[in-house]
């Protein structure tokens, strides 16, 4: 009988698999932070604060009343959040104002935000965030009230201590915004391009005309200073004959002119000739005054014009719906002949007119 011999018993275990130990013990950054990010969403109170601060930037005084729980208590939960990158915070000064704003990680996916969706609808329907939105709605109210309190106090002084701008540019600028971008306006009588200024990056295109080359040529040296999307074109003629088509323009400006003029029938028919129908005219006068070296030295003929008399020539011309406007600003020039002279500014009206639509 022949023995069998005895195999040796099979090993049944199957070898392990090797392992990228770097990539098992040493994991990525973004998945440390979306480990971290769990567990910091892991606790009820963070979970109740983040709820109040994805709808609503709080301080730290207002955020732990909302919750009612002490500065000390809370004030460990935001650090584990701020660790987390969960929070975005602003200073001013003693005061920290908090909302939730997660970070945003590789090929801007928002985890956090993933997973904080995940949790809302739960924490919608909790207890614990009705009471906290209470709570906050009277937090909030409280806000409301200090803060229309503080300017009912300061109103009495706002106008000093609160309104004072460097050029006031920036209100007419708010003003200005609302004209339409592809107007063209024509400024009679530009002289150095003040009020042409006013309108770049605002309209078109500008058309500049005086009659005297020196003053056109100031002009383009301040407007040409002051690149833009606004095209400036610098006319040399006469207010009486302006070279300009008829309708060619959508607005005319004609600033602080007229009382240089000897008549001004003439120039207004003009004013109306060159504005397409529906377009608006306005004309910026001295008021009477009785400064008479501005005779001399400024070349004034009339000592300001009477506005009812400029009115119904400016009828004349053709312009309706022409209203007066008394402005709350006034001429300063300087009088060279006498520096010293505690010269008074001359008030400044505006007359505005539309050219009638074709029938």
């Amino acid at each position: 009988m022949r023995f069998l011999q005895k195999k040796p018993a099979r090993n049944l275990a199957r070898a392990p698999i090797s392992a990228d130990h770097d990539g098992v013990f040493n994991a990525s950054s973004n998945t440390v932070a979306l480990a971290g990010q769990i567990k910091a969403l892991a606790d009820p109170i963070r979970l109740r604060a983040l709820a109040l601060l994805a709808g609503h930037e709080l301080s730290v005084g207002e955020l732990c009343r909302a919750l009612g729980l002490a500065q000390s208590r809370v004030s460990n939960h935001l650090r584990v959040l701020r660790e987390h990158q969960l929070l975005h915070e602003r200073k001013v000064g003693t005061s920290t104002f908090l909302r939730y704003a997660p970070p945003v990680q590789a090929g801007d996916e928002r985890v956090a935000d993933r997973l904080w969706n995940a949790f809302l609808p739960e924490l919608e329907g909790l207890r614990e965030h009705a009471d906290d939105l209470a709570r906050l709605r009277v937090v909030l109210d409280e806000r409301r009230r200090d803060t229309t309190n503080f300017f009912d106090d300061l109103a009495g002084d706002w106008n000093t201590i609160g309104i004072d701008f460097e050029t006031g540019q920036a209100r007419q600028r708010i003003a200005a915004s609302f004209l339409p971008p592809q107007l063209v306006i024509a400024d009679l009588g530009c002289g150095t391009g003040y009020v042409a200024q006013a309108f770049l990056d605002l309209v078109q295109r500008v058309i500049c005309v005086d009659s005297s080359g020196g003053m056109l040529e100031e002009a383009r040296k301040r407007l040409d200073a002051t690149p833009g999307s606004t095209t400036v074109e610098y006319r040399k003629g006469e207010l009486d004959a302006l070279p300009i088509a008829t309708g060619e323009v959508d607005g005319a400006v004609c600033a602080m002119v007229l009382h240089h003029l000897e008549n001004s029938t003439a120039p207004l028919a003009e004013m109306f000739r060159i504005c397409r129908p529906g377009g608006t005219a306005v004309l910026m006068e001295l008021a009477p005054h009785k400064q008479a070296w501005m005779h001399d030295s400024l070349g004034d003929r009339f000592l300001g014009l009477d506005s009812d008399d400029v009115a119904e020539r400016f009828r004349a011309a053709g312009f309706v719906d022409v209203q007066l406007e008394i402005l709350s600003d006034s001429y300063q020039p300087k009088n060279e002949q006498a520096p010293q002279a505690d010269t008074q500014g001359v008030p400044l009206y505006l007359l505005r007119g539309r050219v009638p639509l074709a029938s």
